[in-house]
């Protein structure tokens, strides 16, 4: 396996600009090559399948959905709140919306790991993982809420993202109200949330 890891991001990210445009019928080895701007074949000597490329682009896209430290300093630096709950989502929506193809390609794999196991395995991977970080975050912060609320924003916030980002429903309402109705309604009221399992 190529071990040159610039040359590997330079192909993912290709490969997940393909995905978003075209989506999952467009995503060939030969068009990651030329998205990519490399002689033809690269991208096989990287990914040497179809799911090695999938597996490949899931892990490359939660590093670009990265939240910018800077902002999650300062948002840390206040008093655990509503409010500051509210901040972090508001973070988040704004940074998954300022790529939409990005977050698109997120989609494309969703949608594709539900018809290809292996995609699925590496995929859930990907995705439990961002979900315990996230909870453990929100707990560490003292952040109102727990596991089960994060979850709900979860749930949430994608159906938001899907709206915004596809054929939307179009019912007028700001993103901004949106979200902090969204942690008003399923944060603040963390204390009638069932239990686990």
């Amino acid at each position: 396996m190529p071990r040159n890891p610039e040359r590997r991001i330079l192909l993912a990210d290709a490969g997940l600009r393909v995905l978003a445009v075209g989506g999952a019928r467009g995503l060939t080895h030969r068009a990651v090559d030329a998205e990519a701007g490399v002689p033809v074949g690269t991208a096989s000597n990287y990914f040497p399948s179809r799911a090695a490329l999938l597996a490949g682009l899931a892990e490359r896209i939660f590093d670009r959905m990265a939240p910018d430290p800077e902002v999650l300093a300062a948002l840390s630096r206040r008093e655990p709140s509503l409010a500051l709950v509210t901040d972090y989502l508001r973070h988040i929506v704004e940074r998954t919306t300022r790529e939409p193809e990005l977050t698109r390609a997120l989609f494309e794999l969703r949608l594709e790991a539900s018809r290809r196991p292996e995609l699925r395995a590496a995929l859930g991977e990907v995705l439990r993982r961002g979900y315990a970080d996230d909870v453990a975050f929100h707990v560490a912060a003292g952040l109102p809420g727990g596991a089960f609320e994060v979850a709900l924003l979860h749930h949430a916030v994608d159906g938001l993202l899907l709206d915004l980002l596809t054929t939307s429903i179009d019912a007028g309402y700001d993103v901004d109200r949106v979200v902090s109705a969204l942690v008003s309604r399923l944060v603040g009221r963390a204390d009638t949330a069932p239990a686990a399992g």
